[in-house]
């Protein structure tokens, strides 16, 4: 009998040191690690990224590669770690265990993140897994004083459970502990709105979850100068164009819960943005689970 390969092994070891945490069911408020929220770890296209983020501001860089085979993980894949994130607190707070080694199946990942749960979605899912596994990831963030560079994947593996007839019975995956140390710290995760699933373009998902980090509930808002802001995006486009998409998503104002407005001062152009006052009458039909009309 030949012997397994050494990457194999390794996993193989790493899973017998975890316990395995199974899904929490039902709907549970959706949680994002802030870090991620914060700066430029994903690909915000919808088409294949193999370029690396190459990011550097002050004492914080990030490097992002990713692999030719499957291209980097996307926003859209980091809907996964929303829910990885999602179900630590959830059980974190509810004084059960956790752990890095997670057990669901395709269809509580997949409701959970606003998505069918057809044939086609469950593919996309796999190939999501693929990507977060297979990008890799080396950032100054939360070890500055660490000389020995530490690199990671979103994923250190995953793997299908099959029943006898080849049918799928659910996912396992092991959440790198970068990932795992942020999640578990209450100060480096927020709750976000369940409508951010709904938000279709990278950019304005991308800037949902900047928003939401920097602007939170402050009444003030925040703002930044739309260069700065580029450059956190780590889009490949340039200034130009990301200034054109950027207007076009303060028209149409998509991100629930925040104003956004675009301002000219000292001959820069910056974005404004602050929470939208809550309207009583609404929370008070969300909070029993009432449909409300927004026509």
């Amino acid at each position: 009998m030949s012997a397994s390969p050494p990457g194999t092994r390794r996993a193989s070891a790493e899973r017998a040191q975890l316990d395995l945490f199974r899904a929490i069911p039902g709907e549970l408020a959706p949680r994002d690690a802030q870090d991620l929220m914060a700066w430029p770890f994903f690909s915000l296209a919808k088409s294949k990224r193999v370029a690396p983020i190459d990011f550097r501001m002050g004492e914080t860089w990030i490097l992002v590669e990713a692999t030719a085979e499957h291209g980097m993980a996307t926003i859209w894949d980091a809907d996964v770690l929303i829910w990885a994130a999602s179900q630590i607190v959830e059980a974190r707070d509810a004084g059960r265990p956790t752990s890095r080694l997670m057990a669901a199946t395709p269809h509580e990942i997949l409701t959970f993140t606003g998505r069918s749960t057809g044939r086609d979605h469950y593919d996309r899912l796999k190939a999501a897994l693929d990507r977060l596994q297979s990008t890799t990831i080396a950032t100054s963030i939360r070890q500055q004083h660490q000389r020995r560079r530490h690199r990671f994947s979103w994923i250190n593996e995953w793997q299908e459970r099959l029943d006898g007839s080849g049918r799928p019975l659910g996912l396992e995956l092991i959440l790198p502990d970068w990932f795992y140390a942020g999640v578990i710290d209450q100060a480096l995760v927020l709750t976000i709105e369940r409508a951010y699933f709904d938000l279709t373009g990278g950019l304005e998902r991308w800037l949902y979850r900047i928003v939401r980090k920097h602007g939170g509930r402050q009444r003030g808002g925040w703002s930044f100068d739309v260069e700065h802001l580029h450059l956190k995006s780590g889009v490949l486009s340039p200034l130009k164009r990301f200034a054109f998409e950027l207007r076009g998503i303060v028209r149409r104002q998509p991100l629930p819960g925040y104003r956004l407005t675009l301002e000219f001062a000292f001959g820069r152009e910056r974005l404004s943005f602050a929470p939208i006052p809550a309207d009583p009458f609404e929370t008070a039909m969300r909070r029993v689970g009432l449909p409300v009309d927004k026509s």
